[in-house]
């Protein structure tokens, strides 16, 4: 068998799709039959994708590649286009991590489980060929598609707000999928020739003013996902009503669409446009990091304040992708795997807290540390991992990410000095209220009620198995940053010359290039050819 041209991504997008279909067919009455399918066919996809990496990527190719292109409908030059670079690599990996684990934490779930499993298997291949499609139009088709087995995740098995919850959700994502299809179709019809390839669309020569509407829509589209803020509100209300798996994947790959989209679209495609936008990601980036750690300082729901976390740490994805520097850019794509993986670590302790003590409110969880000594355990390390201590992954993200804004030589010295002290203000904020969170949960006064009446039993087998499984990772990158960065960093040093090209001031004073940067071929401004070496 000839490996090299295996179709490999648009088997790992459709095979849990396909599988789902089976589901149904499948005699089961208490759900133990099914969990096993959809286990087993999350712990095959993941396993081909490993492999399909391991020997078919090569790091030091900044292009794309697995590319697979088939005409889908050739009257709209629709076609079934995917690959993946080093920005996309990395959370496809991500996706199938998290999905197989959601779906192992998923197991206490017997209410409709055929639905609830083939949605989790169906969100599982949208999800990848998010990451994956290089066809505009096909990308809009399946960031839409993906948004449904979400709504119904939320809107059956959430909580008692489980409707209002969904329909939020649904209504700040699909109105903001509105503005990706109007540009989509704006930069698909520009010119002489219409086409939805993306690199063909990112080869036309687009004036200033046109890239900063295209720009402009694209940013509503992917803040809402981000989500910037004041675009936010939908996902503190889909996690407080969503249960532990769906938390696990709105936290650890939702949020990373919008994060990849504005890397892949707005930056790579509409460079012009993104040296104007700059200042303003930054800005947005720091009323991230500051507004959601007060927010979420604020917070006595266990669900919300861990929601409002999310939305700050993703404050420094923004400033990473706005840096102008490589070490910035390699940090915002770091803490978009980082995040995914802390989040989805901190949101299953949540579920499988609230599992024992059937409350969400900090003043009533007192004390649970001293009977469920391997929960405190577990929690303790996230948390940790979430504040960023050196030794964990998301110090390097951050650390990258300040270091990368701070050397930056497109901004002015009194800029950086004050969004570096803003965000680190933020860093400071984020120990205070996880740590403050973590001694209410396990130290606080004891409430006798809850002791009397709830069963806090210990952390089981499998719920041990997943947090492990979560902070290997999490440590290994930590302590070993090279283990993620060598996959994206040709891509992100192509970009990042690119990027740099777009500001005069950058461009008339560039430096000779390293060793490492004349190995990979630079982008013309006006003739770019995006992933095509």
């Amino acid at each position: 068998m000839n490996t090299a041209n295996f179709p490999w991504l648009t088997f790992i997008i459709l095979f849990p799709i396909a599988a789902s279909l089976l589901l149904p067919l499948i005699p089961d009455k208490d759900g133990k039959t099914v969990r096993w399918y959809a286990l087993i066919i999350g712990l095959i996809d993941f396993v081909v994708m490993v492999y399909a990496f391991y020997t078919q990527y090569d790091f030091s190719n900044p292009g794309l590649q697995l590319v697979e292109s088939y005409s889908w409908v050739p009257q709209i030059d629709l076609r079934w286009s995917v690959g993946v670079d080093g920005l996309s690599m990395p959370l496809v990996l991500l996706t199938g991590f998290i999905t197989t684990l959601a779906t192992l934490a998923a197991w206490p779930v017997t209410f409709k489980p055929k639905l609830f499993y083939f949605l989790l298997l169906a969100m599982y291949g949208g999800q990848i060929a998010v990451f994956a499609v290089q066809d505009m139009l096909l990308f809009f088709l399946v960031w839409e598609l993906e948004l449904i087995p979400v709504y119904l995740l939320l809107a059956i098995w959430g909580g008692k707000k489980r409707l209002y919850a969904a329909t939020k959700f649904i209504l700040y994502t699909a109105g903001g999928s509105l503005f990706i299809l109007v540009a989509a179709l704006a930069m698909a019809f520009y010119g002489d020739t219409v086409t939805f390839d993306m690199r063909a669309i990112a080869s036309k020569d687009y004036p200033l003013t046109f890239q900063l509407w295209i720009y402009a829509g694209f940013l509503i589209a992917y803040g809402v996902k981000l989500p910037i803020i004041p675009l936010h509100t939908w996902l503190p209300d889909a996690h407080g009503e969503a249960t532990a798996p769906v938390h696990m994947l709105l936290a650890g790959i939702l949020l990373k669409m919008g994060g990849y989209a504005l890397i892949r679209m707005n930056a790579q495609m509409l460079p012009d446009a993104h040296a104007v936008f700059a200042p303003v990601l930054v800005i947005l980036g720091v009323t991230n990091i500051i507004y959601a750690a007060l927010t979420s300082f604020a917070q006595r729901n266990l669900k919300r304040k861990i929601a409002y976390s999310s939305i700050s740490h993703m404050g420094f994805v923004l400033i990473g992708i706005a840096t102008f520097t490589d070490l910035g850019l390699s940090g915002a794509v770091l803490q978009m795997v980082s995040h995914g993986l802390i989040g989805a670590s901190l949101f299953f302790l949540v579920g499988a807290t609230y599992d024992r003590t059937h409350t969400l409110m900090l003043d009533e969880m007192g004390g649970v540390g001293l009977r469920m000594k391997k929960m405190f355990a577990m929690w303790t390390t996230c948390a940790l991992a979430s504040l960023a201590l050196p030794g964990m992954s998301g110090f390097v993200a951050e650390i990258m990410v300040f270091v990368g804004f701070a050397t930056s030589d497109a901004y002015n010295p009194t800029f950086k000095v004050v969004v570096v002290f803003l965000a680190a203000v933020g860093v400071i904020l984020t120990p205070i209220y996880l740590l403050s969170m973590l001694r209410e949960i396990c130290y606080g006064p004891e409430n006798k009620e809850l002791v009397e009446h709830e069963a806090l039993i210990d952390a089981e087998p499998r719920e041990v198995f997943i947090i492990a499984c979560l902070l290997v990772p999490i440590i290994g990158i930590g302590l070993y940053p090279k283990i993620l960065t060598q996959i994206y960093d040709a891509t992100t040093l192509q970009l990042t010359e690119r990027l740099r090209g777009s500001v005069p001031t950058l461009a008339s004073g560039r430096q000779v290039p390293t060793q490492a940067q004349a190995d990979i071929p630079l982008l013309s401004l006006r003739a770019p050819e995006i992933g095509n070496r």
